[in-house]
């Protein structure tokens, strides 16, 4: 036995040694950096896996969807209910306007055949004068009553204006 092949088999151990030592601590450093790499997507997959705070969980979300539901059911009533009293207010128009033209095109003088003569008379009459024609169809003569009761008769056949004679008349029905 030979010391100096002791020795270089121990160096040559040594130096394997050594060089797996390094080798393994590469590897336990390559893995451990492939372990963060890992951890740092597990987390990234953990937390896209996890339902954000912001957004409602199912029932919260299924709560919140029949909400909108009848909402949307109350609105297309109220819509509804709308369209239908245009429908009824658009008719009502129309009829409104068909009877506007009918009044329009009438003309509810002519449709009765009131003699305006007659008015006139009967209105003066009413007023407390009654006028009195001569056999040529002149005005010869008014009887006035008064609010007394009294009845004045005046005749045109003196040479007055015709502001004096309505002033007279008027002074005679009030009297």
């Amino acid at each position: 036995m030979d010391p100096e092949d002791d020795y270089l088999t121990i160096a040559a151990a040594e130096e394997q040694m050594a060089m797996t030592h390094e080798s393994r601590q590469k590897d336990m450093h390559d893995a451990h950096a492939k372990v963060k790499q890992l951890a740092r997507k597990l987390e990234a997959a953990r937390a896209s896996a996890t339902r954000p705070s912001t957004i409602p969980s199912a029932e919260e979300h299924a709560a919140h969807m029949n909400d909108l539901d009848a909402t949307r059911l109350s609105l297309a009533k109220a819509i509804n209910d709308a369209e239908s009293a245009l429908a009824a207010k658009e008719a009502e128009l129309t009829r409104f306007k068909e009877e506007t033209r009918n009044l329009e095109s009438s003309d509810p003088a002519a449709e009765h055949e009131l003699d305006s003569t007659a008015l006139r008379l009967a209105i003066q009459k009413g007023a407390g004068f009654e006028p009195i024609v001569d056999v040529h169809g002149r005005l010869s003569k008014v009887l006035v009553r008064a609010d007394s009761g009294d009845v004045h008769c005046v005749t045109f056949d003196q040479p007055k204006s015709d502001d004096e004679y309505a002033q007279l008349l008027w002074n005679l029905a009030s009297s």
